[in-house]
C-alpha cells in the first residue's frame, strides 16, 4: 500500500477494496502483440461494473483521453520542437504551483459523494508522484530511470458539489460532459480542474491536452471515477494515482507504449528520450519486468505513472518527462 494514504483511510480499505482478479503483471494483447495471449478470462469488476476480463478493461476503460490525430501529433510535436530550441531551460523541483478546482458531482440524491478529507488526500498524491518521494511497492525492483523531481506542485483551489445524476455518468465527448464543464470550470488555462463523477461504462477517467485549450477553454481539465480517490472501492485503482495518470495527459504527456516499439522523433512513440519502447501496456503488478521490445531502449517503463500497472505499483515520472510536461505548460498554459 503506498505510503501517501493517510493513516485513517488505510484503516479502512479492507472492508471497501475489491479483490484482484489477476495476480502479477500481465501484458495486454494487442495486433501488435499476438504472439501473446491474455490469459485471465475471469470477468472483472470494478466500481460494480462488469468488464468480460480484466484485459477488455485494459483495452477500453482504464484511460479514455483520446488520442490525437496524426495530424495533429504531428503539428504539435514541430511547434514543441520549435519552442525547445528556443527555451534552453528546465525549471527548478517545485517551482510551478498548479491550482487546483474540484468539483464533485453527485446523483441527484447526492450519491456518489468525495469528502474534504479525500480530496485533500488526491492533492498529497499529485504532490507526492510529481515531487518524486513516491515509493516501490514491497518486493518491487528499482526503475533504470531516475525519477523526476518535476516542477509541478498542486494547490486546492476550491470544491463544488452539484446534484445531477445526468452529470454524474458523463463519458468522454457527450453533451453531459459538455454542460457540466460549462457549468463548472473555472480559472484559465493555468488552473486545473478535477470532475469527480462516476462516468459512464465503466471508466476510470480521462484528460485533455494543454494544446488544446485554445480551440476549447471550456473543455480543458479531467475527469476522474470518484472511487479512484484515495480511500475508494475501485482497487486496485483507489490510491489516487488515475488522477496522476491524467494530469499528466493534461501536462502533455502520451502513454509510454504509445507506437509501440517505434523510437522516433517524428514518427511515434511517446517523443520521450528516457522511457524505454514498450509494445503494448502493462498492467498488475510486477515482476515480472518485460522488456518487448527486444532491448531497443531497456526493460519496459512498468513502474511510470503513464503505463497502466496498478496504483502500488506507479512511483515515476522521468527527467525527460518532466521537461516534457514543462515545456508544454509554458508554451500551451502560460504556466
Amino acid at each position: 500500500m503506498k505510503r501517501h494514504v493517510s493513516s485513517s483511510l488505510l484503516l479502512g480499505l479492507g472492508g471497501v477494496c475489491l479483490a484482484l482478479l489477476t495476480s502479477g503483471g500481465t501484458r495486454l494483447a494487442s495486433a501488435q502483440d499476438a504472439g501473446e495471449k491474455i490469459k485471465d478470462t475471469k470477468p472483472f469488476v470494478l466500481n460494480s461494473y462488469k468488464w468480460a476480463n480484466k484485459a477488455e478493461f485494459l483495452a477500453k476503460g482504464r484511460c479514455a483521453t483520446p488520442l490525437p490525430t496524426a495530424e495533429e501529433i504531428k503539428s504539435v510535436e514541430q511547434e514543441m520542437q520549435e519552442f525547445q530550441d528556443t527555451v534552453a531551460f528546465v525549471r527548478n523541483p517545485g517551482a510551478v504551483t498548479v491550482r487546483v478546482y474540484v468539483h464533485v458531482i453527485r446523483t441527484d440524491s447526492g450519491g456518489g459523494d468525495v469528502s474534504d478529507s479525500r480530496i485533500s488526500d488526491q492533492i498529497a498524491v499529485l504532490n507526492s508522484g510529481f515531487a518524486g518521494t513516491d515509493p516501490r511497492a514491497s518486493g518491487q525492483s528499482a526503475s533504470a530511470q531516475t525519477t523526476s523531481n518535476t516542477p509541478f506542485r498542486f494547490v486546492l483551489a476550491g470544491i463544488d458539489r452539484t446534484n445531477n445524476s445526468t452529470w454524474y455518468t458523463m463519458s468522454p465527448g457527450s453533451s453531459a460532459e459538455t454542460n457540466a464543464k460549462n457549468a463548472l470550470r473555472q480559472g484559465t488555462a493555468q488552473d486545473l480542474n478535477v470532475y469527480f463523477a462516476s462516468p459512464g461504462g465503466g471508466l476510470l477517467g480521462w484528460a485533455t491536452f494543454p494544446w488544446q485549450y485554445s480551440g476549447n477553454p471550456k473543455k480543458d481539465g479531467v475527469v476522474v471515477l470518484n472511487a479512484s480517490a484515495p480511500g475508494g472501492s475501485a482497487a486496485p485503482y483507489n490510491l489516487g494515482d488515475t488522477a496522476t495518470h491524467e494530469v499528466g495527459h493534461w501536462l502533455g504527456l502520451y502513454h509510454t507504449f504509445q507506437g509501440g516499439c517505434v523510437r522516433s522523433a517524428t514518427n511515434g512513440g511517446d517523443y520521450v528520450s528516457d522511457t524505454p519502447a514498450e509494445r503494448t501496456a502493462f498492467y498488475g503488478t510486477p515482476p515480472p519486468y518485460p522488456d518487448t521490445c527486444n532491448k531497443l531502449t531497456g526493460r519496459d517503463p512498468v513502474e511510470n505513472f503513464m503505463d497502466y500497472t496498478d496504483d502500488s505499483h506507479m512511483f515515476q515520472f522521468t527527467n525527460a518527462q518532466s521537461t516534457r510536461a514543462d515545456n508544454a505548460s509554458i508554451q500551451y498554459r502560460g504556466l
